[in-house]
This record gives C-alpha cells, sequence and structure tokens, in this order.
C-alpha cells in the first residue's frame, strides 16, 4: 500500500518517533475528540497508562514529556524549545488541556507506567481517560505508537491498520508490482512517486518545495550537531562527539593528513552531529524514525559533497530524486513488515534507513531501478537479526554509533549495486519478509525493552 512521502519523513520532536512522536500525536488526537465531543470543560483529572515497551524506556525516551504536550494541544511545529513546559506543569499542578481548558495535573501520579503489562495488539501501548469532578469516564481511549510516529486507536488497528488507500494513479503493495508499474509506464521509482503526491496533495501543494524543506531541516541538524558540546541528558553521561570529530578532522585537512578513506569520517560524523541533535530532544525528520534519523542526512551529505552534480539545481534534483525513492522502499516496509523497533528490533529502525538511504542514493546516483532495488536489498540483508537493546532506554548507546554505521552500509550497498546490471538473486520483496519474520522470532526483551542484550551487559560486565 502506498504511503504518502509526507507521512515517512515528518517533522517531530526526539528522541524517538514510535516513544514520542506517536505518543504526543495520540495525546493530542484524545483531547481533540474530548472537545469534539463537547466535554472538554467537563474534564476534572485525566489518567495515561503507558504499557511494554513505552512504560519500560519511556522516562529516558521522552515519552512522559511527549505526553503532556499532546494532552497540551502542542504540535512539533508549536513547540517553543526556549519554553520548558514540564517545569511550568510541575510547578503549578495545572495542564491546559487541549490548550482550551485548565485542569489539575500530577506529572507524577497522573502518568502511570505499567512495566509488567504489554498490550497484545502491539508493545507501544497506551491509554487515556478522562474522568468527571463525580469521578464518571467521560471517555477512554487505547492507543498504540507502530513506529515512525504512526499512531492507530484500538478500534483501527491491525497489520495493515484498516487504512483507506490513498487515490493515487500507482498503487503498489510489493516491490515486483512497483518494478512492473515503472517498467509498463517508462518511469523511475522517484518520478512514480511525484506523481502519486500530487495527486494526494493537489496543485496548491507544491511538492518539491515541501521536500526540500525537509532535506534542508535535516542538513541544519548536521550543522547544529556539529556546533554543540557537553553531554547528552538522560544520567548516562554520555559525551557528544560530533563537534570534537569534525575538529579533529579539520586540522588534519590543514596539515595535509588525509587519506583515501576520508570520506567515511566525515560519513561518520555527520551521522553523529544528528544523532546527538536528536538524543537532546531537537526537532528532528523521523527518517523513518526519530532513533534512525542521521542515517538518511549524512548519506544525503555524502551525495551532496561526492556527487558529480554541476551546479546547486542538479543537487536540489538529487535531493527529491533521493528522498522520493526513499520514501516508496519505506511504503514497502511499512506495508509488508514494520518500523517500529519495538516490533522487530533495530533492523526495522536503523535496518530500514539503511535500505531507504542505499535505493535513494543509487537513484541520485543514475542508477536505473533493478539497481535500486540491488541497493535496497544488500542493505537490509546485511541488517537482519539487529537488535534493539538501548542502555537505560535512551536513544543514545549504541543507536548513535548504529546510524553511522548504518550510513556507511548505505553509501556501500549503493556502490556495490551500481557496479553490477541490477541482477540479482534475493528480490527486495523476500528480504523484506525475511526481515519480518525475523523480527517477529526476536525475544521480546531485545525489543526496545532495554531489558537484555547491550543494555543488560554493558551495565553488568
Amino acid at each position: 500500500m502506498y504511503y504518502s512521502l509526507f507521512e515517512i519523513f515528518s517533522v517531530g520532536i526526539g528522541p524517538s518517533s514510535s516513544h514520542t512522536v506517536g505518543p504526543m500525536k495520540a495525546a493530542k488526537r484524545f483531547a481533540d475528540n474530548l472537545q469534539a465531543q463537547n466535554l472538554l470543560t467537563e474534564v476534572a483529572c485525566l489518567k495515561t497508562h503507558l504499557y511494554g515497551s513505552l512504560a519500560l524506556t519511556g522516562i529516558g525516551h521522552g515519552t512522559l514529556n511527549a505526553v503532556v504536550y499532546g494532552l497540551s494541544g502542542l504540535t512539533a511545529e508549536d513547540i517553543d524549545p526556549q519554553t520548558d513546559y514540564i517545569a511550568q506543569i510541575k510547578e503549578s499542578g495545572k495542564l491546559n488541556l487541549g490548550g482550551r481548558y485548565m485542569i489539575d495535573f500530577s506529572y507524577d501520579d497522573d502518568i502511570v507506567l505499567e512495566k509488567k503489562i504489554c498490550l497484545t495488539e502491539h508493545s507501544n501501548g497506551m491509554m487515556f481517560t478522562a474522568y468527571d469532578a463525580s469521578g464518571k469516564v467521560l471517555l477512554e481511549e487505547t492507543y498504540f505508537s507502530i513506529g515512525g510516529g504512526t499512531i492507530v486507536r484500538r478500534d483501527e488497528i491491525s497489520r495493515r491498520i484498516d487504512r483507506q488507500p490513498y487515490d493515487v494513479p500507482y498503487q503498489f503493495d510489493t516491490c515486483a508490482e512497483l518494478m512492473r508499474i515503472c517498467k509498463q509506464n517508462k518511469m523511475t521509482i522517484a518520478e512514480l512517486v511525484l506523481q502519486n503526491e500530487k495527486k494526494i496533495w493537489g496543485k496548491q501543494f507544491s511538492i518539491t518545495r515541501q521536500i526540500l524543506k525537509l532535506a534542508q531541516i535535516m542538513q541544519e541538524n548536521i550543522d547544529l550537531g556539529m556546533q554543540h558540546e557537553g553531554y547528552l541528558p538522560g544520567g548516562l553521561k554520555v559525551k557528544r562527539h560530533a563537534k570534537e570529530m569534525y575538529k579533529r578532522l579539520q586540522n588534519r585537512f590543514n596539515s595535509n593528513d588525509t587519506d583515501s578513506l576520508t570520506a567515511i569520517d566525515w560519513i561518520n560524523i555527520w551521522a553523529f552531529a544528528v544523532a546527538e541533535e536528536n538524543a537532546c530532544g531537537g526537532r528532528m525528520v523521523t527518517a523513518p524514525t526519530m532513533g534512525s534519523a542521521g542515517l538518511i542526512p549524512a548519506v544525503m551529505r555524502y551525495m551532496a559533497r561526492y556527487g558529480k552534480f554541476l551546479n546547486d539545481t542538479e543537487k536540489k534534483n538529487a535531493s527529491i530524486t533521493f528522498l522520493a525513492t526513499a520514501s516508496a522502499i519505506c511504503s514497502l516496509y511499512r506495508t509488508n513488515a514494520s518500523i517500529s523497533g519495538a516490533e522487530v528490533g533495530c533492523q526495522g529502525e536503523v535496518g530500514v534507513a539503511c535500505s531507504m538511504a542505499a535505493g535513494g542514493l543509487a537513484a541520485a546516483f543514475g542508477g536505473n531501478n533493478a539497481q535500486i532495488e540491488n541497493a535496497a536489498e544488500i542493505a537490509m540483508e546485511h541488517n537482519l537479526g539487529l537488535t534493539c537493546d538501548p542502555i537505560n532506554g535512551l536513544v543514545q548507546v549504541p543507536c548513535i554509533e548504529r546510524n553511522a554505521m548504518g550510513a556507511i552500509k548505505a553509501v556501500n550497498a549503493a556502490r556495490l549495486a551500481l557496479q553490477r546490471t541490477g541482477t540479482h538473486i534475493v528480490s527486495l520483496d523476500s528480504i523484506i519478509k525475511t526481515m519480518y519474520e525475523t523480527g517477529l522470532s526476536l525475544n521480546q526483551d531485545y525489543k526496545e525493552t532495554s531489558l537484555a542484550g547491550i543494555a543488560k551487559n554493558a551495565m553488568n560486565c
């Protein structure tokens, strides 16, 4: 099923799309529903219950703050980074529900972490309940954050979310279908995506301008990350490395102490810069998740730096081709597998981002559709089984380094594919099916719970 490019790449607050962006959207939707049903002014108190992975790693992932933002009626675009909303609420004991009606609210008591309960539909579950002054339930809704910031209510959930398909000229479920449609219509994957987006958004919406805006935010995050220093929040005392790495590489340039692999050093720095900004709760673009948000920007800067583009117009066109192609690849994963670390492990986040980036880079460098598929397949093939086990539930260790390693893999996968004709034995469809089966077979402790793997052994050994 086709997913819009602007679903896949959306602006949100870090550090986690499933644990921050999704809960924020769900909480806001609940508050909006209270308003729509004329119940807002009857609310005396409100409880939020977080389940499964949201409960186990929610504090480290910023989930509690995200819920408060959403209940307050805020979106990522609304938030002023200079305002400490949480401190204000904790001090006053009041929350402006939906941004319209003030209620009593205790940050510590009115958000309940149900660490021993995992809802059957999905491990990222949350329930919102609004009560009147007599204790009567006014409205109760259960939501699930299923990856990439996408949410569904309990009555909507299934593996395909029972979503209504977009009315687009080119609908596809599998890569084989995508390849066939492109061949029949003599178009590239990016051209197909742009035609679909035009149908979704209409003539009044500048598709290319909005895509370039997303690319600009990604690149701004690289620049910000290379300026900031200090330690990441959360108690692990993880030092920010991007600025220091950048200075060291600049000094090497000044002393002519570089080698043929310096491009790898740059990619590492760029990925670190964005991932560190994300860990600090900055405004990011899901790519396709916040936990993997550093990978695609790093590969895109590699593309701009090392691609043989003659001018800025060619670079902009390459960015549009890259992101449009990457979004089509992500549609395949969202349709037939998952991009949620809590469902399939980090192969659904860094793995999918790596696959998207490899395909996007191959397209931007002039690869044909078969080479693009091959690049995306190679990238995922070598991320299979990747667990999601962040220390203390923070999107820091090993997440930041994984963004850098994933970016390097993506570049290599694209280069491998471009050195071939596009003929390959393993199809992207088969690797997506393998990834999903592998993810489902992973022990639950290795799926964003911080109960096993690196999260356990790094602290105990």
